[in-house]
């Protein structure tokens, strides 16, 4: 089959739908399927090299909203030869053109992405008032004529969409996954030490994701500074999307441990899985997430997370005995560093044990491609691939 993508854009900088997009290039290549991608980003951005596919970048689009008739257009001459499109995100023009051109026509489905989770519209009551005016004229609509809104766990399905009302969409929940390391962990540990020197040989915890206030960075530093012994570093790694980094390192300065917090900015690559490699445990102490990527690149790694019970996948690695959750409140993250630090080596050695199992049984990217076809209702016929362990049959 031939498959579109759309996306708001490819820029990692922006978090989870385009390392999605990446992930799920991967997954339907693996199925033996055919995929592009089509974006708002401007020509020449370079981030149409991120994946292994044909990229059309059709912007840029005017503002976050990204309104664009050049990608309408290239739409309209194109969607004929796709058999189905996934469109990632909602709020944003790429799914209004979807809806233009597509409803009827050629099956699609959209993935919501954690935003419809009713954290926003506590968080943000003003903005959600003008959400509200854009469901009722546009985005219900985009929604309610796809084929299906596409949910990466039963908590996110469960509560989407709250404050918001005629929905009539069918939501689905897909295996959401991450294609896991490639290379041998030492030599990924050295690729990560290398852009950090000062670190070897040193213990620490790693935050892995944007900074911005929504992961609860704040309350990690916190934490660290009141739980976490002299010994132990604190690493935090990724793009300052807000400009908060400056407060948080005040912060840190303030509570006597800017000394051992190390902002590394993002981190990609045999770096990225080097550093989960060496972390003494992952954490996450996020206000709201409706998967957790990270995450699930943590538990490909066997790395302990500790996370917040507002990831929604924290029931999942409660209910494997694959981590630790807390609320998300500077008692609760206090908690999981307390509790981690108490754990025996012996405990922490089951308990990596069982996150790599968790992520083998319930993140690994295999099935995640599939679940998509049934959600568009695309025909399934069987292929084979080899994922490094065996051949793995496929409906695809």
């Amino acid at each position: 089959m031939r498959l579109l993508h759309m996306v708001h854009t490819l820029n990692p900088a922006r978090g989870g739908p385009s390392e999605s997009v990446r992930m799920f290039v991967l997954a339907h290549q693996r199925a033996g399927n055919q995929v592009e991608v089509a974006t708002l980003d401007a020509p020449g951005s370079g981030y149409e090299s991120l994946v292994n596919c044909e990229v059309h970048p059709r912007g840029p689009g005017f503002r976050n909203y990204g309104y664009s008739p050049r990608l309408e257009h290239w739409l309209r001459a194109n969607f004929r030869r796709f058999d189905g499109v996934i469109v990632n995100g909602v709020w944003q023009f790429h799914g209004v053109v979807a809806r233009r051109v597509l409803a009827g026509r050629t099956p699609y489905v959209v993935f919501a992405h954690g935003m419809l989770d009713p954290y926003f519209m506590r968080r943000h009551p003003l903005k959600h008032l003008k959400k509200l005016a854009y469901w009722m004229v546009s985005e219900r609509l985009n929604l309610n004529r796809a084929q299906a809104v596409c949910f990466t766990s039963e908590e996110e399905k469960r509560i989407a969409g709250e404050g918001f009302p005629l929905r009539r969409f069918r939501g689905v929940v897909v295996p959401y996954g991450t294609p896991g390391p490639s290379g041998e962990p030492e030599a990924l540990k050295a690729a990560f030490f290398a852009s950090l020197p000062a670190l070897q040989g040193k213990p620490y915890l790693l935050f892995l994701g944007r900074i911005h206030p929504k992961k609860g960075c704040d309350l990690l530093i916190e934490a660290f500074a009141q739980a976490a012994p002299q010994n132990m570093q604190l690493v935090m790694a990724g793009p300052d999307e807000t400009g908060w980094r400056p407060q948080l390192e005040a912060l840190a300065g303030r509570l006597g441990v800017a000394d051992r917090v190390h902002w590394t900015g993002m981190v990609r690559g045999d770096a990225k899985w080097g550093a989960l490699y060496a972390a003494e445990a992952f954490v996450l102490p996020s206000h709201q997430e409706n998967f957790g990527i990270a995450v699930a690149d943590a538990l490909a790694c066997a790395a302990i997370p500790l996370i917040s019970n507002q990831v929604n996948i924290a029931p999942d690695v409660a209910k494997d005995g694959a981590g630790l959750v807390e609320p998300d409140t500077l008692d609760g993250t206090r908690r999981l560093i307390a509790r981690f630090l108490a754990m025996s080596s012996a405990e922490c050695s089951q308990m990596r044990e069982r996150a790599l199992a968790c992520y083998r049984s319930r993140y690994a990217l295999t099935n995640a491609a599939v679940a998509v076809y049934r959600a568009m209702g695309l025909p399934e016929r069987e292929r084979r691939r080899s994922d490094g362990a065996g051949g793995v049959s496929l409906r695809a």
